[in-house]
């Protein structure tokens, strides 16, 4: 029997419409939520997100700030208006598109961003809450969209194996450790791991984040494991192009209990979770509970 598809859009879309509802009743405090986005130069791929998430942030009931930068835009100038924005009251959430021209130093500038205001979570401050469990951290979206999505099918994974494929700072690590706050075991494999296959032959869950267009098989996959893709990736065909991710979703689909489709799996719940996050920001910047 084929694989049960993850719907990551109309799960997203759920999110978003209870996003709305706790915006609004934020906003009897006074204040609505404000999202700013820096996006440098003019890769076609980070305008079309910041375009969608400029979109539905206003449709969440939140204020969009975008600053548009040229590509030769210096570190110091960039420096300076994230000082700008760390200082602006009216901004709960500074997010800078990556990836970044290579004149920049991207480490650094991220590291800038004040730790109340990352809302992609890859400040080292929030990294350290994360890994300490501390209920402040501001946790990359990513990972939070993809436990959100393994539990949507499984809504207990205690005791689950759980393969993460790739370590990146932005969605591997973190991953590891909101799996492990599940209770899950977990194995995080990399470029240098050996013998990748076997390893997810032996896992519950798979989730790839590799890089590599459709490196995930169907015979590595155990049947019944819940695969969860991060990739995206356009690669040409008759028509122009198709967009595919790390696993071979039709060899998986076969052997796979649930599987994440591309698009319409990770990808719309990371901007569903970059506006949680902001309202997060928000309400620990107000000093507000959860609502």
């Amino acid at each position: 029997m084929a694989a049960r598809i993850i719907d990551g859009k109309t799960t997203a879309a759920g999110l978003l419409a209870e996003l709305k509802e706790k915006v609004e009743a934020f906003g009897k405090t006074g204040r609505t939520p404000g999202l700013a986005v820096v996006l440098v130069g003019n890769d076609p791929a980070s305008a079309v997100y910041v375009r969608a998430k400029a979109r539905q942030t206003v449709e969440a009931g939140m204020r969009s700030f975008e600053h548009r930068l040229p590509e030769d835009v210096s570190q110091d100038q960039l420096m300076r208006l994230v000082e700008t924005l760390n200082h602006d009251f009216a901004v709960d959430g500074i997010l800078v598109q990556l990836p970044l021209p290579p004149h920049i130093d991207a480490a650094a500038l991220l590291s800038a961003v004040d730790p109340a205001k990352d809302v992609d979570g890859f400040h080292p401050i929030n990294a350290g809450r994360l890994a300490t469990g501390d209920a402040r951290a501001l946790t990359p979206c990513t990972p939070l969209g993809c436990i959100h999505l393994l539990k949507c099918v499984e809504a207990d994974l205690t005791g689950a194996h759980a393969l993460v494929i790739g370590r990146s700072n932005i969605v591997g690590k973190p991953l590891g450790q909101l799996l492990l706050g599940e209770n899950c075991t977990v194995t995080i494999a990399h470029s240098r791991t050996r013998d990748v296959a076997e390893l997810c032959r032996a896992a519950d869950i798979v989730i790839a984040a590799t890089g590599q267009p459709e490196m995930v098989r169907g015979d590595w996959i155990k049947r019944g494991a819940l695969v969860i893709d991060v990739g995206i990736h356009r690669i040409a065909a008759n028509n122009g192009h198709r967009v595919i991710g790390d696993v071979a979703f039709d060899e998986v689909r076969d052997r796979a209990g649930a599987i994440t489709p591309v698009p319409g799996g990770v990808g719309p719940m990371t901007i569903a979770y970059l506006l949680q996050n902001t309202l997060k920001a928000a309400r620990q910047r107000s000093g507000v509970a959860a609502i």
